[in-house]
């Protein structure tokens, strides 16, 4: 009996011990594991599988409309993109820098990444807010932006010119890639922003641009039109990109698998994400097959294509595009991975002390040292186009009375896709801003700006204020009075977005109705009259070159930009910004805007006859003198390269900038070539009599033209001429590269 009364307490003894084990196990148990996805020690392309893993099909087609309700198991917000072409665009203020093309007209890459970073940390500052702190006032935007547009403005009448880079692939490749790069930041780990490039292709008409086909050869497309997209890609390294409205050839560019798989991301190794245009699918449906494709079809047709990320229609009709056979879970998963890796490539999934941006405060919204750079910008853009006589710069010290006259005097323009900005000063206010003390400033409009146009679905509103009636004789008098009085005149004359705008193609070159008989009458009552443009698009105004003592294009120049015009007219400022396009003389010597083939006469690389200012024009109030131009080699093999290298000198009595560039031309080829094409450019600043050497790198594969039989670039041996000048027209050395046989 005491044996099995033993036992029993044995195994008493053994069963509390492993009680009190699992009990004491429990007590020490781990929390429940992380989910690998929120893991952030871990690869991200682990990370965005696990997440995908867990998704179900309907999850991952909301996830793909950019303006879905937020995935709430998952804490997936919805980004709801943003834009910030030229400052961040909030229902708060942020810093307003100058329109792109102002930017352009920089020459400056380095400038044009100190404003993108500028313009991220704003934007990540207001990420940080209000994530940071639970009383944010303000929308709150995520991190992925619209922005930058690098189309071609091959069409000198096409209404989004202030939103892009000019007229030449080269020059916008150079731009777009620092403004990307200043976007989406340096760190290793984490991006940003994403940079999302605009708009993905030959996309340059607004007239019908929802059911347009562009007709274009396989040459021109490959040499003009896709080259700066190239470069923003596999240099830049954008992180997503928009499928234009458009056609190229008949296929839309939203169901275009040649334009958006082949090319994009085979060819060019893009691993971003493609986003359509707002509304690209119902343009399919509505426009472009104009209702011969149901939205379960065009959904499918647009992912298979390659277009990953898309509106409402996505989340709608993807399952069923799924389950019907029309689109494959690869490629739906293909795009989902696409779109989540560059959301976990900002950060989003990680904790806000591990993501290096996270620490940038609201305190650089709208700071002093954003202001000055935006002044800065607004000063290196504006180009002198005429001086005649060195009547600028005007010396404030002796002028008593200075008219300010025009419809641009006292307004500000803001330009597409602006925000709010800091404070909007006028022209006029800038003139007040910079004046010596005591000099009397008039002002007369003169002339009224274009009426408003009327918005796509506006409707009437039978309340609304009655246009106040403008007396044009009146004040037509009243300028030529207020001239009359004045030592000198500054007359601000341009366009608006009433005249050029996203949906609305100028249709005319000239100055608007108005503004040109004003310029006759003031200049009439004063011959001291200075010429202000304030544009986007170019203007082709010969009368006004031909008698006004000076123009100067000042673009539309953000919050800063009317003190930087100030600048340049008294001189605290030697102006040096270049044209990013061609003037043209006459409205005649425009092809057509549905001819694609820039080579039938479009932009400074195949004009027919004189430009009314060439592309790469702007004076200076000092001078500059190019010298000892040397070539490293005077041979090159189609896969070698040489430098070029040249002495610029400032001869004169004011310290300046001078942008030189280097151009190039096939002496005899088989095929048409341009009379010139840029190669290489560099903003410089000199103080009187100093020399600095510019050195151009020069890669033979950009000597090549694009070649239909092989389908790819060709280097063709022969002669090269090698031109630097202060502009494509004013060449000031040359000489010759020869491009042998050879690998």
């Amino acid at each position: 009996m005491k044996n099995v009364t033993n036992v029993l307490l044995s195994q008493r003894n053994r069963l509390l011990i492993v009680l009190l084990f699992c009990c004491t196990q429990h007590l020490h148990a781990q929390p429940p594991k992380t989910p690998l996805y929120l893991d952030y020690t871990q690869p991200v392309d682990m990370r965005v599988h696990d997440l995908m893993s867990r998704m179900t099909l309907e999850e991952k087609a909301a996830f793909l409309n950019h303006v879905a309700p937020d995935i709430e198991r998952f804490d997936i917000k919805s980004d709801k993109w943003n834009q910030c072409l030229h400052g961040v665009v909030w229902n708060r203020p942020t810093t307003m820098f100058p329109v792109s093309i102002a930017a352009a007209a920089t020459w400056d890459t380095k400038l044009m990444y100190a404003v993108a970073t500028a313009i991220s940390d704003e934007a990540r500052a207001i990420y940080n807010g209000w994530h940071n702190d639970p009383n944010f006032k303000g929308d709150k935007k995520g991190l992925i932006y619209r922005a930058p547009v690098i189309n071609m403005s091959r069409n000198p009448y096409w209404g989004r010119i202030n939103e892009c880079f000019g007229e030449d692939p080269y020059l916008t490749g150079r731009i777009g890639v620092a403004y990307v790069q200043g976007l989406q930041g340096n760190d290793p780990e984490h991006l940003k922003l994403v940079s999302t490039l605009k708009h993905f292709a030959v996309n340059n008409v607004e007239e019908n641009r929802q059911a347009l086909s562009a007709t274009v050869s396989e040459r021109m497309l490959h040499e003009y039109w896709l080259p700066q997209f190239k470069d923003c890609i596999v240099e830049g390294k954008a992180q997503s990109i928009m499928a234009s409205y458009n056609a190229i050839n008949g296929t839309p560019n939203n169901i275009n698998k040649h334009l958006l798989t082949d090319i994009l991301k085979n060819d060019w190794g893009f691993k971003g994400f493609v986003v359509s245009d707002l509304g690209g699918v119902r343009t399919m449906v509505n426009g472009h097959e104009k209702g011969q494709m149901s939205y379960e079809q065009a959904v499918a047709k647009s992912v298979m294509a390659g277009c990953d990320f898309s509106d409402k229609e996505f989340m709608e009709y993807i399952p069923a595009a799924v389950k019907q056979g029309l689109l494959s879970e690869d490629r739906l998963n293909d795009a989902v991975y696409r779109v989540m890796r560059d959301r976990f490539l900002l950060g989003e999934f990680d904790p806000q002390d591990k993501v290096s941006y996270s620490n940038i405060p609201m305190s650089v919204v709208g700071s002093k040292e954003h202001l000055a750079l935006a002044l800065q910008e607004a000063q290196e853009s504006i180009v002198l186009l005429t001086n005649k006589n060195g009547v600028l710069p005007l010396d404030k010290n002796k002028i008593k009375t200075i008219a300010v006259i025009g419809p641009h005097a006292d307004v500000f323009t803001a330009g597409g896709y602006s925000g709010k900005p800091m404070e909007a000063i006028t022209p006029l206010q800038g003139i007040k801003n910079r004046i010596g003390q005591g000099t009397e400033v008039i002002f007369a409009k003169g002339t009224p700006l274009p009426p408003p146009r009327r918005r796509r679905n506006a409707t009437a509103d039978s309340n609304a204020t009655a246009t106040p009636v403008f007396d044009t004789v009146l004040e037509l008098q009243n300028a030529a009075d207020a001239a009359k009085k004045a030592d000198a005149v500054i007359l601000y004359v341009g366009t608006t977005l009433d005249v050029e705008a996203e949906g609305h193609d100028r249709t005319s070159l000239g100055l608007p109705a108005g503004q040109e008989e004003l310029f006759k009458t003031v200049l009439a009552a004063n011959p001291r009259t200075i010429v202000v443009l304030m544009n986007a698009g170019p203007l082709t105004i010969p009368a006004v070159k031909e008698s006004a003592p000076a123009i100067i294009e000042a673009w539309w120049g953000g919050e800063q930009g009317a003190n930087a015009i100030a600048d340049v007219l008294f001189g605290n400022v030697n102006p040096g910004g270049k044209l990013p396009y061609t003037v043209y003389a006459s409205e005649s010597q425009v092809p057509p805007q549905d001819e694609y083939d820039i080579s039938r006469g479009f932009t400074y690389m195949y004009l027919n006859g004189k430009p009314l200012f060439p592309f790469g024009h702007g004076l200076s109030y000092t001078t500059f003198k190019y010298s000892n131009l040397k070539v490293s080699d005077k041979q090159i093999t189609p896969s070698g390269k040489v430098t070029v290298s040249v002495d610029v000198t400032n001869t004169g009595k004011v310290a300046g900038d001078e942008v030189a560039q280097l151009y190039v031309h096939d002496v005899q080829s088989s095929v048409k070539r341009p009379v010139k094409e840029l190669r290489g450019f560099e903003r410089i600043s000199l103080n009187p009599g100093q020399t600095k050497t510019v050195t151009f790198d020069l890669p033979a594969n950009k000597l090549a033209f694009y070649d239909e039989q092989s389908h790819g670039f060709l280097v063709e041996p022969g002669a090269f001429d090698l031109l630097v000048g202060s502009s494509s027209e004013d060449i000031r050395l040359q000489t010759q590269l020869s491009v042998i046989k050879g690998k």
